[in-house]
Parts: structure tokens; C-alpha cells; sequence
């Protein structure tokens, strides 16, 4: 039960002066019912990201270069044991294009994401990577777990961020999600990145099974504690293809909460409407960019490899051209009285004061007390 005397007005006061609450405190945000407290809380986040950001929604172009993946996560459509899923991967010239006509279309930053395909070595990826710095754009790599000399590797050649979202913050539950993977070397791989000069981030899934107000409160908690520049927050969607097709799928309200919350907490991070949102809600990115979110990532993706890049169905927008993806976005950022930013959508905030890492390595349930 929520503790008497924290109310909304009381904890939305203290987070918009203090961008600090405790896990309790924010497990009573992520608790709220009544749709009129609710509305407080996206209202507050919303401010704050005017006040931290202005109006400007900054457009990430996503290419989703390979759907290989060695891993064997249980909620993810890629997982090395689904035979159910054709699977690609794009020669390195054919990225180096795409990118080109997304930088056409005016984007800024282009997103390079896959599952973990080793097939794409340094080499490789350090020539991708070179190539479409050249064309002037922020580029942002979503590839998973890698090595420090990989990252560092990358880092060199041009790129300026890198995506790998913590996905919960609880290590059972990390575990129970990735067989094959440990909570203690995602976090690992987080601090690699920020000690490489990366802007880093991180994110979690919402409606994941076992999963409770306060192991979210533990997410929030601990994206700021890495002092990310970007959380990716968006509701698990299952996959028929995967160990977790009966679950139901997450709730957009919690999703909001999660967000709202975490922009209360972390003024200065970018915080995009994920594409999750607009599957489960027609109207789910605007909903999210009125509770705090200041950037969307429409998709590049070529149409012949878009629909098989299935990490959960019924995905939004695959039979959109990206020409067409980025003016339907567009008009729903205007729609908001907003705007399409015309920079590359760098966080304003300032990074001082960083913890050390080997103290982001304990158990989820001791980040309460940050």
C-alpha cells in the first residue's frame, strides 16, 4: 500500500527540485490508478522535458542491418533457437547506401542495430562505420555485448554512441531472461562504454514476467546511477516464436509511468517514443512524447528485410517506405505543437561527478539507496 504521506503533489515536487526520489517513492508514482493523478505525473515529466529540452523531437534513423543473433534471449523473436524466422544480413556497402538516403531524408543520427552476428568483425563494422562518419552524422551502434577492444575499435572509427539496454535491473530476473548471459557483464560492457568516451544507453522492458513496481523502480534507479544520455523504456510485446508467447503484453499506462518518472529523474537524458508503444496504441508515441519523451527512431529499413526483423510482432510501421515513415512522423510531432529538431540531438546535461564503476556492480534490491 502507497505510505500515507506520500502523495502525487508531495513526490512530483520533490523530483521536479531535487530530479531525485527513493524507491519507494517512486514505486508509489508507478502505483498511481486514478487517471487524474496519472495526468500530474506525465504534465510534470512533459514540463520538465520543455524546460531541460525546449520543443524539439530529434529523429534517429534506424537500420536494422542484420536479424543473426547468438544469443538466446527468451522474449526476443532473434534468438539463435527460432527456426521460425528467415534470417539476413546486409553486405557492408549495402549499410554504407541505406545510410546515405537516410541522410538524405534529413536525419542526423543513424542507428546501426542487429542481433550479436559476429559475422560483422572490426574490420568490418570499423569500414561502416568510417564510411557514413564521412557523410557528417551522428552514429549511434546497437549490437550488443562486444569486447573492450571492440568497442574501443569503434569508438576510434567515428562512433559517437552506443545502445545496450540493461533490460531489467534485477539480476534473477536479468537471469531468467538471458540464459546465456550475466547481469554482472552487462554492466561491465555499460562501464566499458563510458570509459571509451561513448554517450551511453541503457533501458528496460515493462510487463516483463516477475516483474514489480519496485524492480522498476531498481531500472530507474540504475540508468541514473550509469548517468546515461539516452533510456530506451517500452513495454514487453511477446513473440509466438519464444519461450514467453502466452504472457500477456505490458501496460502502455506503466510504460508512461516508467517514462514520466524516469524523465523526473534524469532531466537531461533523450528519451524516445519507441515504436512498442505505437504497436500496443494507435496513438502511443504521442501519448509518450506528452509524458516526457523528446525523440523518436523511425525506421530505414529497406521493406524486403524490415518484416523479418520480428524481436516481437505485429510491429508498426513495416509497410512503410522511409521516405513516407519520416513525413507521417513528422506530422505527428507538429500535430503535438512541436518540432523536428534540425541538430544531432546531443543531451544537454552535464556529466560531472561520476561514480565509480566497480560500484554499479551490486544486487538490484541495494539501488534503492542511491
Amino acid at each position: 500500500m502507497p505510505i500515507p504521506h506520500l502523495t502525487t503533489e508531495y513526490l512530483l515536487e520533490k523530483a521536479c527540485a531535487e530530479a531525485m526520489l527513493f524507491k519507494d517513492e517512486i514505486a508509489v508514482l508507478l502505483r498511481l490508478e486514478d487517471r487524474a493523478e496519472m495526468v500530474k505525473l506525465f504534465q510534470a515529466a512533459d514540463s520538465v522535458r520543455k524546460r531541460v529540452h525546449g520543443d524539439a523531437v530529434h529523429l534517429r534513423g534506424i537500420i536494422e542491418f542484420s536479424n543473426r543473433c547468438a544469443r538466446q534471449c527468451v522474449y526476443c523473436g532473434l534468438r539463435a533457437p527460432n527456426p521460425e524466422l528467415h534470417r539476413y544480413r546486409m553486405e557492408p556497402e549495402e549499410i554504407i547506401e541505406i545510410a546515405r538516403q537516410a541522410v538524405a531524408l534529413g536525419y542526423k543520427t543513424v542507428v546501426l542495430q542487429s542481433g550479436e552476428d559476429i559475422w560483422y568483425d572490426p574490420e568490418k563494422m570499423c569500414h561502416i562505420i568510417r564510411e557514413i562518419k564521412a557523410m557528417d552524422v551522428v552514429i549511434t551502434l546497437c549490437m550488443g555485448e562486444k569486447s573492450h577492444e571492440e568497442y574501443r575499435h569503434y569508438r576510434e572509427a567515428g562512433a559517437d554512441r552506443y545502445l545496450l539496454k540493461h533490460e531489467t535491473a534485477d539480476p534473477a530476473l536479468y537471469a531468467s531472461l538471458h540464459p546465456d548471459m550475466q547481469f554482472e557483464n552487462r554492466i561491465r560492457c555499460l562501464e566499458w562504454l563510458r570509459e571509451l568516451g561513448f554517450q551511453v544507453g541503457s533501458g528496460n522492458m515493462v510487463g516483463i514476467p516477475g516483474q514489480t513496481p519496485e524492480i522498476l523502480a531498481e531500472d530507474i534507479l540504475l540508468m541514473k546511477r550509469l548517468d546515461v544520455e539516452m533510456a530506451g523504456i517500452g513495454p514487453f510485446i511477446p513473440n509466438a516464436d519464444t519461450p514467453l508467447a502466452s504472457h500477456p503484453r505490458g501496460n502502455l499506462d506503466m510504460t508512461l509511468k516508467t517514462l514520466a518518472t524516469a524523465r523526473l529523474l534524469m532531466p537531461g537524458a533523450m528519451l524516445p517514443a519507441t515504436t512498442a508503444t505505437g504497436t500496443l496504441d494507435p496513438f502511443g508515441r504521442q501519448k509518450a512524447l506528452k509524458a516526457g519523451a523528446n525523440v523518436v527512431m523511425p525506421n530505414v529499413t529497406p521493406l524486403h528485410y524490415r518484416q523479418h526483423y520480428q524481436i516481437y510482432p505485429d510491429k508498426i510501421c513495416l509497410g512503410e517506405e522511409p521516405g513516407d515513415c519520416r513525413d507521417c512522423i513528422q506530422a505527428i510531432i507538429q500535430s503535438l505543437g512541436r518540432t523536428v529538431g534540425t541538430d544531432a540531438g546531443h543531451s544537454p546535461k552535464v556529466i560531472s561527478n561520476r561514480p565509480q564503476p566497480r560500484a554499479l556492480v551490486r544486487r538490484g534490491s541495494d539501488l534503492g539507496g542511491l
